[in-house]
C-alpha cells in the first residue's frame, strides 16, 4: 500500500483547508467524512439499518437527515455507539478501498477525529486550534449553538490525546498563506519519506 499521512484534528481546526490543498498537489484524499456520507446513500444497506433502527424521523425525502441523526446521537452514548457499529465498518471498507487504489507518491487519509493511530497509517499530522477557534467556526459555518458544538467536542479525543502522538502539527489559526508555506514543507517532506 502506498505512504499514509493520517490527518486528523477536533472539528472547525480546518482538516478540510488542509486536505483540500494537499489534493491539489495530486495526492489522493481518502476523507472519513466524504466516506461517512457515502456508506449512507439511499439505497445503501446502512440507510436502510437506520432507518429502520431510528424510524422515519431521520429521513428526508429518502435522504439521511443528517441534523436530526446528530440531535439524538450526541446526547445519548448507547445510540451513537450502535450508529458507530453500523456506519464504522463500511466507513473503514470505503477508505481502504481508496488507499488501494491511490496513484499519488502518498495519501491522506483524513479522520473525522481520532488520535489518528492506525495500522493504515505511517504518519500522523494534528491539525491544531484552540477550543475557542472551534467552537466560533463551527457555529458560523453550521449554525450550531455553542452547546451543541461542546456536545461534539467531548465525543472526540481531547487536544492533548490527539498531539501525543502527532508526528507533525500544524497550529491552523493564521492565515491561508501561512497555511500553505507549512503545507508545501509538509508535501516535500511527504515526498522524501515515500521513497524510502
Amino acid at each position: 500500500m502506498v505512504f499514509v499521512v493520517g490527518l486528523t484534528g477536533g472539528i472547525g481546526s480546518g482538516k478540510t483547508a488542509v486536505s483540500d490543498r494537499f489534493g491539489e498537489r495530486g495526492i489522493t484524499i481518502a476523507d472519513a467524512d466524504v466516506a461517512a456520507r457515502v456508506v449512507v446513500e439511499p439505497g445503501t444497506q446502512a440507510l436502510e439499518k437506520i432507518s429502520q433502527h431510528f424510524g422515519s424521523d431521520v429521513l428526508e425525502n429518502g435522504e439521511l437527515n443528517r441534523a436530526a441523526l446528530r440531535e439524538i446521537v450526541f446526547s445519548n452514548a448507547t445510540e451513537r455507539r450502535w450508529l458507530e457499529s453500523v456506519t464504522v465498518p463500511a466507513i473503514l471498507q470505503e477508505l481502504r478501498r481508496i488507499l488501494d487504489y491511490a496513484l499519488s507518491p502518498y495519501a491522506i487519509l483524513m479522520l473525522s477525529s481520532g488520535s489518528g493511530r492506525s495500522p493504515w497509517i505511517d504518519r500522523r499530522l494534528v491539525i491544531d486550534v484552540s477550543p475557542e477557534v472551534q467552537i466560533e467556526r463551527v457555529a458560523t459555518r453550521d449554525s450550531n449553538t455553542p452547546e451543541q458544538i461542546r456536545a461534539i467536542m467531548k465525543t472526540q479525543p481531547s487536544r492533548e490525546e490527539r498531539l501525543k502522538y502527532a508526528d507533525d502539527v500544524i497550529v491552523n489559526d493564521g492565515d491561508f498563506s501561512q497555511l500553505d508555506r507549512e503545507i508545501t514543507q509538509l508535501h516535500q517532506q511527504y515526498l522524501n519519506l515515500a521513497e524510502q
